[in-house]
């Protein structure tokens, strides 16, 4: 017997809209939150003199001969850093209230712009200014299941263990190679257990080979300084300022040890002996960080709310804090950090110095600009700046145990 329902009469019901779903992945980033920020940066190039030692001369007995203080420039100049946008104006006007769509098309797309920013930005500041988001290990050919050849231009390469970072790739971003950088591949999944990149060919005509760096799109040596980049170098200069005794990182090599307050105070007070500044924030990979909160089971804090009316008992856990020599410091896991390591920094001494106006490029009136040949409409989020790291107040612990 034919009736009315669901299937039968299908185009007389409405679709009902929820709440649109949470991200799921981590875009939070608590270094990018807490790092002084400043948007004055003009000219072409920003001086900072650097005192490398005392001045003077000093004796007893009778007057000493006087000698003058080291002085560099360290010499910050600015990066570009871009998120674009676009959106086709029929797909505007279908999804322009929450009748027609989860959410109002343009609201969503600027938020997801600035997010996709944020996370490049952090890649960025725990990266060593080379673009670089690993090295290819091995290149395997994607077979079609039917007839079992090889899909042109669709390859899985493995990233070596070295160089092998989940956070630095994300599915839909576009990478260069660096053996055929004109060329740009898709990254249309990753396998963490693997360490396997499937990438599509998007243009060009390269095909990925062992050894090859994967860069992010046209990011090859054009990254803001990392953190890697100044607290790892031992040689050269940062900033233009030759490395050395009072222009270099605490660095301490933990030869495969296990992580323990020990080595956490003995990086800790070795910048203090140095500078005379503590850290006051730590980062490290979420590996060490659940690692650290079997070591300081007693140190955790917790936090308990009522939940109005109910009452209901609410437990979140706050924190781990680690007592230094100045206080406690907070410690927090990352990401972007590789496995083996540990950040102490002092965020006092992390700047990122931006060029006016940093943000949505509204120069013409409007954020969404008509794309030239196309109905659609596009908008850029970003801007110019520089990470200033003076790596004399962080300490860097790496060559832990995983």
């Amino acid at each position: 017997m034919a009736q009315f329902n669901l299937t039968t009469a299908t185009n007389l019901f409405k679709i009902k809209y929820g709440k649109l779903s949470e991200n799921t992945y981590n875009s939070a980033n608590v270094l990018l939150a807490r790092a002084k920020k400043s948007f004055d940066f003009t000219g072409k190039r920003m001086d900072i003199a650097v005192p490398t030692s005392f001045a003077g001369g000093v004796g007893s007995g009778s007057l000493p001969t006087p000698n003058y203080a080291a002085i560099q420039d360290a010499q910050i100049t600015a990066k570009k850093m871009y998120s674009v946008i676009q959106i086709d104006r029929e797909s505007i006007k279908a999804a322009s209230n929450n009748e027609g769509a989860f959410v109002e098309l343009t609201k969503f797309t600027v938020q997801k712009g600035v997010e996709s920013y944020m996370r490049n930005m952090s890649r960025a500041l725990f990266n060593d200014g080379s673009g670089a988001l690993g090295t290819i290990q091995a290149v395997a050919a994607v077979l079609d299941p039917i007839s079992g050849l090889p899909i042109a231009g669709l390859h899985d390469v493995t990233i070596s263990a070295a160089t092998w970072k989940e956070a630095n790739f994300e599915e839909k971003d576009y990478v260069n190679l660096s053996s055929g950088l004109s060329s740009v591949f898709e990254v249309t999944q990753v396998t963490p257990a693997t360490r396997v990149v499937r990438l599509s060919l998007i243009s060009g005509a390269h095909t990925p080979i062992a050894t090859d760096v994967i860069y992010m799109q046209n990011s090859k040596d054009n990254d803001p300084s990392g953190l890697k980049g100044v607290l790892d170098a031992t040689s050269g200069s940062q900033y233009g300022v030759s490395v050395g005794r009072r222009w270099q990182a605490t660095q301490v090599a933990a030869g495969g040890a296990g992580l323990t307050p020990d080595i956490m105070n003995q990086t800790m007070l070795e910048i203090q002996r140095k500078c005379g500044k503590v850290p006051n924030l730590i980062l490290t990979s979420f590996t060490q960080y659940r690692k650290l909160l079997n070591v300081l089971e007693d140190q955790k804090q917790y936090i308990i709310e009522p939940r109005s009316p109910e009452l209901q008992g609410k437990v979140s856990f706050r924190g781990v804090e680690f007592m230094s020599s100045a206080g406690p410091v907070g410690v927090f896991p990352e990401r972007f950090m590789e496995e083996d390591r540990m950040y102490m920094l002092n965020d006092n001494f992390l700047e990122i110095k931006h060029r006016p106006d940093f943000g949505w490029f509204d120069d013409d009136g409007s954020v969404f600009l008509r794309t030239a040949s196309q109905d659609a409409y596009e908008a850029r989020y970003g801007g110019y700046l520089e990470a200033y790291i003076v790596p004399s107040f962080h300490g860097v612990i790496s060559g832990l145990a995983v």
